[in-house]
């Protein structure tokens, strides 16, 4: 799939959702929910919008599942996506100026070629109780 908006959903779980590089539309749009933790929007402003000047303010939250972005910078990359029996579901391909939300489930990232790429998620960072690496299972 190379959708300019592709939602990576499996048994009613929304796995990841991707932002191509090619996506455009004038203003804003969110493509998360309220309630996930990681917050994904576009925006595209003609010169001289301003954003109104602002501090976020102090707010306690719970977060359970770290959520990360990553933005492909120049590269392209094979993500695979697993189902919780560690077996792959889907694939995705992914080159420079490609963004993905990755939500839930388990998630594997292979570098096609020289790859640059940006990554933001949840902190503090947990240490090893922040993630379990697994075999790929056949």
């Amino acid at each position: 799939m190379n959708e300019a908006v592709d939602r990576v959903v499996h048994e009613n779980r929304l796995l990841a959702i991707i932002i191509r590089s090619d996506y455009s539309r004038e203003g804003i749009e969110f493509f998360t929910p309220n309630d996930f933790s990681q917050q994904l929007a576009y925006m595209n402003r003609p010169a001289g919008y301003t954003i109104s000047p602002h501090i976020h303010n102090s707010v306690l939250r719970e977060v359970f599942y770290t959520q990360e972005v990553l933005f492909i910078r120049n590269g392209k990359v094979k993500i695979n996506f697993f189902g919780n029996d560690r077996k792959c579901i889907e694939t995705r391909i992914l080159g420079s100026g490609d963004v993905i939300l990755l939500a839930s489930g388990g998630h594997g990232v292979e570098m096609l070629e020289p790859t640059e790429m940006i990554e933001v998620k949840q902190g503090p960072f947990a240490g090893e109780m922040d993630k379990t690496r697994f075999e790929v299972a056949e």
